[in-house]
């Protein structure tokens, strides 16, 4: 089985370039290196992500104005002039993650009504708390907290519906991060907007104000079909495509949504996408845990994508996304955290892991989502569905250098066997020393840079007291 963009995702099919001269080796052997670059990194490995399951080693990969000019041997590489080499022993070099859902200012709800169901959650804590202290400050704070969590586990790019989503661009914009913003479509009054016609005007107005900012993109976040009306689900499915913009939508995240929605209109949520025309392409469907025969169908049929969200379907007990029957079925498969309220972490190797030993249990298959594919669904899957698979995803000459770098040099780690499978099961969260994001250093030697976070800790404190405060 192929993706669109040619790239194998079955889990059974070996690797092109185990049997024949890689792709990525051809083209070094092309190329000759330049007299100077902008950032020239050397670590011990170099997993690319494309082609599949490669790995190079003795290799350093070349940046120049923010995108990858070339690999090559170690020893060329080190007589390109450059201001900075960066040597990372004992280290891999991947692309970055990209965290395909999230809701980053929750993170000041990180540990605030844990261990309930998912509408018990939602309407007696979650809703009731953001209704009393959701603001602009609120947002900045609790995104530039969330921002952290995101560069220390990993994540270069990342997805985000919540509310203010103009007050999250300027945290983005400032750090450095590349980002999706979905802004939130919701059919109630919120501290962001009053109404779904609300929400749209702000959110458009938002869209025309970063129209061509180079790290982030706009799109639609309709919350839900429980809390959008399906009026305003059509009028949303109508200027997306008018617009050509990603729609991300919570859908089918647990059999009681399914159940409640065929007894209150007899359609399954997806079923009503399919009638509005929200589901295509630029369609991302986050969680789908109850999946029917033809819920697979119409997403291969629209090319829809699904976003998975294991630790936190797991934590609300909401059910577990099939992850290896959608990529069966040939429907791509991204990866997201959901909100730090309900994970607790936004920590991508965290849930890299979580998302290849679920698949296992879920199909009661060892082999389902092995440590590849896993990989796949922090990268290039995830660059698919956010529409960005032609800048970021994979470590290929001419993508902009969105990059990590993992240390295996710790004991659980070793021994190093197999390179990407101790990136995906035998790392702990903490292991990312550096990461760039069009070759701009965001973290370095495991500290953010951009942001002081002794401060942000601080800020974060100050919401804890704030919330205990609502009794």
């Amino acid at each position: 089985m192929v993706t669109k963009s040619g790239h194998s995702r079955h889990q059974n099919k070996p690797a092109e370039s185990r049997s024949s001269r890689p792709a990525i080796l051809s083209t070094m052997s092309k190329i000759r290196p330049p007299a100077t670059a902008d950032l020239v990194v050397h670590p011990d490995w170099i997993v690319p992500v494309v082609p599949r399951e490669k790995v190079l080693t003795d290799h350093s990969i070349v940046v120049s104005d923010g995108r990858i000019s070339g690999f090559f041997e170690r020893e060329i590489a080190l007589t390109i002039d450059s201001a900075d080499h960066c040597h990372l022993t004992g280290q891999a070099l991947l692309p970055g993650f990209i965290n395909a859902h999230g809701h980053s200012a929750m993170s000041l709800f990180r540990g605030f009504a844990d261990d309930y169901p998912l509408m018990d959650w939602l309407n007696e804590h979650i809703w009731p708390a953001e209704a009393s202290l959701v603001s602009e400050e609120f947002v900045r704070d609790g995104t530039n907290l969330a921002l952290i969590d995101l560069l220390l586990g990993g994540t270069t790019t990342f997805s985000d519906q919540y509310f203010f989503p103009d007050i999250t661009a300027q945290c983005i914009d400032t750090v450095g991060l590349r980002a999706q913003l979905v802004f939130p479509v919701i059919s109630v009054e919120t501290a962001w907007a009053r109404s779904s016609e609300e929400c749209l005007q702000k959110g458009l107005a938002l869209r025309d104000n970063l129209r061509g900012h180079p790290r982030i993109d706009v799109g639609f976040g309709a919350h839900s079909t429980y809390s959008v009306d399906k009026d305003a689900l059509k009028n949303i499915a109508t200027l997306a495509h008018e617009l050509d913009a990603i729609v991300q939508i919570h859908l089918h995240e647990t059999q009681g949504e399914v159940e409640a929605s065929l007894e209150q209109c007899g359609d399954r949520p997806i079923d009503i996408l399919a009638q509005v025309g929200m589901l295509g392409p630029k369609t991302q469907c986050v969680h789908m845990t109850a999946l029917s025969r033809g819920d697979f169908a119409l997403l291969k049929e629209t090319n829809s994508h699904v976003v998975h969200c294991p630790r936190s379907n797991m934590k609300i007990a909401s059910g577990i996304c099939p992850t290896q029957r959608l990529l069966d079925h040939g429907i791509n498969v991204a990866l997201g955290t959901d909100g730090a309220a309900s994970n607790n972490r936004l920590n991508m190797l965290a849930e890299l892991q979580s998302a290849a030993l679920v698949a296992k249990l879920e199909s009661a298959q060892a082999t389902a989502l092995p440590a590849m594919a896993a990989l796949e669904l922090a990268t290039i899957n995830g660059a698919q569905a956010l529409g960005m698979e032609r800048a970021i995803g994979s470590l290929e000459i001419g993508k902009d250098a969105d990059m990590i770098a993992i240390d295996l040099r710790e004991p659980h780690t070793q021994p190093l066997n197999n390179v990407i499978s101790q990136l995906v099961y035998s790392t702990a969260g903490h292991e990312v020393t550096h990461s760039w994001v069009q070759g701009r250093p965001l973290v370095k030697d495991r500290e953010v840079i951009g942001l002081d976070v002794a401060n942000v800790v601080e800020r974060a404190k100050h919401w804890s007291t704030q919330l205990a405060s609502l009794g």
